[in-house]
């Protein structure tokens, strides 16, 4: 944004504009050689919107701001309920606000009030109209009356006089168009306003076509900034604001009528399918909103202001596969966002590793990747997940292998206790180990097993103070060996996190990372001596290959 030279003189001003400030740049923009441009938004999340879209100021509309307070555009919402929607909209973003303020409303005693307001919160400038309080919206009804000119003027003045920044800006708005009074008087007031001190003219009109506005900005000849709100005469070409000399133009209405559109949309599609399944694809995604919402600082600002005493282990779910066992479940969406009784089963992952004080929760997504988006997760991508295995996709988090790490793959489902238990278990790598798998599955050869050979078989009852360690890890053990099977879940120390992070540089190096598993990753380090540690469970856990698990998952919850 350019802000010298300027269109008009500094009419006494006694120091420059001052860029670095929302004041200033506001000022700037209505002061600027080139016609400038501001978006219309009405709450915090609509201004982060339109600041992210490029533009260079907000208009505050009072129009949009009470339709999403769901109150009608005649003073309704109070001037203190307008202002702290404000002040959330200006917290929210670095550009400039110039707020709709209706008549100001009251008296000049009101405008000298709201002003200083608006001017401890940042907004940057506020634009008031000729028209009586309580306002009606210019676009209902006909030959509105207009408030005395000698009275307005004294507004204006007030609110000079009550800015506590010199570069706030005070617009005057005139409705003599809008009222049917006819140029004349558009042209008699416009003189009194900016002799009374206005910063700016904003001249409208409900002409569908430009031609009066036209008529105005020639007769104007450009003596002081003028602002157009081109609502009704929408498709006149930008071109023309430019050659007329307009300072600023207005989209004034259009994030309010747009977001109107798709809730409506939205809200009867799901109403008739009873299914949200038609639009997840087709809105923003609830990272978007928590992005949107800064997230992320406020995750950077809990590693430096909450104590070290709360810190809790992370976790890593490796999830990155299709599940091509599953069919045409998972044609649109990878097997750990499927629907179990209402939630994706990674959501269901997700509770229970909450459950247990685990709250980053690092997903390594591959397959529909788009599709693996809930709120309070990190993501990694492996977009070789097709050509790799699980150790592949573990390197793709490498980063986050630090300190107490909970691994778990993403399609399964663990009670509370197996996390517990692996939480609170001695041991740099220590894997939660089922000892009655046999009884779970009748069939041992239903699917391929992360069998375990342990140095002590499971006993009833046996001490939780004795080290039972592995021996040998795969899915093809000698049954006369077998003990366990591994429920894909472990827990690493922060030396076991190192261990694992540089047995994944070697198996890169030695050029076998490619497609190993993570049973050959730990197998690997048993044969390097690193001790690895099992905790029995009995049951109580699932995994998601097929459609028939994917209906014990609903039983299971």
């Amino acid at each position: 944004m350019s802000v010298a030279p300027f269109r008009t003189p500094d009419k006494g001003r006694d120091k420059p504009i001052n860029p670095q400030t929302k004041y200033g740049r506001l000022r700037g923009l209505l002061e600027s050689r080139q016609t400038e441009f501001i978006m219309e938004a009405h709450d915090g999340l609509s201004a982060k919107i339109v600041e992210e879209a490029g533009f260079d100021g907000i208009w505050a509309s009072g129009l949009t701001i009470s339709a999403a307070l769901g109150v009608r555009d005649n003073n309704e919402a109070s001037w203190t309920q307008v202002l702290e929607v404000l002040e959330f909209m200006s917290d929210g973003t670095s550009i400039p606000i110039l707020v709709d303020g209706d008549t100001g409303y009251g008296n000049f005693n009101n405008v000298r009030r709201v002003v200083r307001k608006l001017g401890q919160r940042g907004i940057a400038g506020i634009c008031i109209e000729d028209k009586l309080f309580p306002k009606t919206n210019s676009f209902i009804g006909e030959d509105q009356p207009l408030a005395d000119m000698d009275e307005f003027c004294g507004k204006i003045k007030a609110g000079k006089d009550s800015q506590i920044d010199d570069d706030f800006s005070v617009v005057a708005r005139l409705e003599a168009l809008i009222s049917g009074q006819g140029m004349t008087e558009a042209l008699r007031r416009a003189e009194a306003y900016y002799a009374a001190g206005a910063d700016a003219l904003l001249i409208h009109s409900k002409m569908r076509e430009p031609d009066e506005i036209l008529t105005f900005l020639t007769e104007w000849d450009d003596r002081c900034p003028v602002i157009i709100v081109p609502t009704t005469y929408f498709d006149t070409p930008t071109d023309i604001w430019r050659k007329a000399k307009v300072s600023l133009v207005i989209w004034a209405n259009h994030n309010l009528r747009a977001s109107i559109t798709a809730m409506r949309e939205v809200s009867a599609r799901i109403h008739r399918d009873q299914t949200i399944a038609g639009v997840e694809n087709e809105v923003a995604t609830v990272s978007d909103v928590f992005d949107l919402a800064g997230n992320a600082e406020l995750s950077d600002a809990e590693k430096i202001y909450l104590p070290a005493t709360q810190s809790a282990p992370n976790a890593i779910v490796l999830a990155a596969s299709r599940g091509e066992e599953l069919g045409d479940l998972t044609a649109d969406r990878p097997k750990c966002m499927l629907d179990v009784r209402g939630k994706p089963l990674l959501s269901r992952l997700v509770d229970t590793l909450n459950g247990g004080g685990v709250r980053d929760i690092t997903v390594v997504r591959g397959y529909r990747k788009e599709m693996v988006n809930l709120p309070t997760i990190k993501t990694k991508d492996n977009d070789r997940y097709e050509a790799t295995g699980e150790a592949s996709t573990l390197a793709c988090a490498s980063d986050q292998i630090a300190g107490d790490t909970i691994l778990t793959y993403g399609d399964i489902l663990f009670r509370q206790h197996i996390l517990d238990l692996v939480s609170k278990s001695d041991g740099d790598i220590v894997l939660a180990a089922d000892a009655i798998w046999r009884e779970r599955d009748p069939d041992p050869n239903s699917r391929i097993r992360d069998l375990i050979s342990c140095s002590i078989p499971f006993k009833t009852g046996y001490l939780e103070d004795e080290a039972v360690v592995v021996k040998k890890i795969g899915p093809d053990l000698n049954s006369d060996e077998i003990d366990a099977e591994w429920i894909g879940v472990a827990r690493l120390s922060k030396d076991g996190a190192n261990e694992v992070k540089n047995e994944l540089k070697l198996m890169d190096a030695e050029n076998c990372l490619t497609g190993a598993s993570l049973i050959e990753l730990f197998q690997r380090l048993i044969v390097r001596g690193i001790s690895i540690n099992v905790v029995y469970v009995a049951g109580q856990w699932l995994d998601v290959d097929n459609p028939a698990d994917l209906m014990d998952a609903g039983s299971f919850l």
